[in-house]
């Protein structure tokens, strides 16, 4: 990063101050109490497996990211206990929905049907193409709750649309929408660029596709490791999946990993705070 986003070189904790909004400051909090910037991304096929795993990762993480469609298992009772390991551990529930519809669609989807999503997860995620509806849509449910809301702003993936003038233009719909439910971005950059956030904004910028390993997969993810996310392109939090819970020997070593990425991440960001 030549020239670093001024919002990297401040703390975690002193960035609460710019946000009003309760699930970026838990964020914040959670992130400075227990020196972690890692999100882990439990994408198995059960709601059992996804339990065992968020209680091996849980003491490592800052929030824990679900997709609760994949789950052949799910009901009410695990969404019970995952809120109550969320106490007992400390972490936030990201819900990685990606909401895409017109806004009373997304609405719907948000609050009702077998997930309820708006009553569990404190943050969740949407794409910008449908426009600003899709905010309002969402905003209208998780707002009154307390939660918060991404934009995607670029994604991991190979070949992604994503770019250019569309996450320039997503950057302009979230400020547009003010900061009380839009909290940031999942993003490979600073997608607040210098040149265009205004004095007192500040988004937490999400960052997939992170490994310490391989450098991507058959379908088209591409890995980065923890400092390239953050010192290099400026990320906040950092999220791992396979590459944390899918590795050999047992619950101990998922824990070992789940650690080993949450030291990994934080070295990042206590090097990107000495870059001032």
């Amino acid at each position: 990063m030549s020239s670093p986003h001024p919002t990297t070189l401040i703390p975690y904790s002193e960035r609460i101050k710019f946000h009003t909004n309760p699930t970026a400051i838990k964020i914040l909090e959670i992130m400075d109490r227990k020196k972690t910037n890692l999100a882990v991304s439990v994408d198995v096929n059960t709601a059992k497996e996804a339990l065992e795993v968020v209680r091996r990762v849980g003491a490592s993480v800052c929030m824990v990211k679900t997709h609760c469609d994949i789950f052949e298992d799910f009901t009410p009772a695990f969404i019970e206990e995952l809120v109550r390991l969320s106490k007992e551990l400390d972490f936030i529930i990201f819900e990685d929905r990606k909401f895409a519809d017109i806004g009373n669609t997304v609405s719907l989807q948000y609050s009702s049907g077998v997930h309820k999503i708006a009553s569990w997860a404190d943050l969740t995620n949407a794409h910008s193409v449908p426009g600003p509806g899709i905010i309002a849509g969402l905003a209208k449910v998780g707002q009154p709750l307390g939660r918060g809301l991404l934009l995607l702003g670029e994604m991991s993936s190979a070949g992604s649309l994503a770019v250019g003038g569309y996450t320039e233009q997503t950057f302009k719909m979230a400020q547009d929408a003010g900061r009380e439910f839009v909290i940031g971005f999942i993003a490979q950059n600073r997608v607040d660029h210098v040149d265009k956030i205004k004095e007192g904004e500040d988004y937490l910028i999400m960052s997939p596709g992170v490994g310490l390993g391989k450098k991507g997969d058959s379908l088209g993810q591409q890995y980065r490791t923890p400092r390239e996310c953050v010192v290099d392109s400026g990320a906040d939090v950092i999220i791992v999946g396979r590459g944390i819970y899918g590795v050999e020997g047992g619950e101990q070593a998922v824990r070992d990993e789940a650690e080993r990425y949450r030291q990994e991440g934080w070295k990042a960001y206590e090097e990107r705070l000495g870059r001032k």
